[in-house]
């Protein structure tokens, strides 16, 4: 599976958080562009971000989680990559203690090693 499999998968599998993120992304970016879908995994994590300081069920979260998890493991580097580098090291990003730890205690250990191994510290 490549990166893009991926993103077409998640966008399918996930539609309502797909739309928020697609909201956050075009902000930034300006489009959507499947070719740049990295990127796309960085607005992931900044809309779930936004919903960490909104106070959000984290649980809205835990299958997004676990897909990510599960693709990180069956991926190749590239597909390890993005899910580290776009996603994992930009969630949490200047989000208080007390509103991430909700989120972080159903965060996959796999993901916490890769956050922890970036920051050197847990969120907060």
């Amino acid at each position: 599976m490549s990166v893009l499999e991926m993103y077409n998968e998640f966008r399918e599998t996930f539609p309502k958080t797909t739309e928020k993120t697609d909201n956050e992304h075009i902000k930034f970016w300006g489009d959507i562009d499947p070719d740049f879908c990295y990127s796309w995994f960085e607005s992931l994590a900044k809309t779930i971000n936004l919903d960490m300081a909104k106070e959000v069920d984290p649980n809205e979260y835990k299958e997004v989680f676990e897909f990510l998890r599960s693709r990180f493991l069956q991926g190749d580097e590239k597909m390890k990559d993005c899910i580290d580098v776009s996603f994992t090291e930009n969630l949490f990003w200047k989000i208080p203690f007390e509103k991430a730890q909700p989120y972080w205690t159903i965060f996959p250990d796999l993901l916490k090693g890769l956050y922890v191994n970036f920051h050197k510290r847990t969120p907060g």
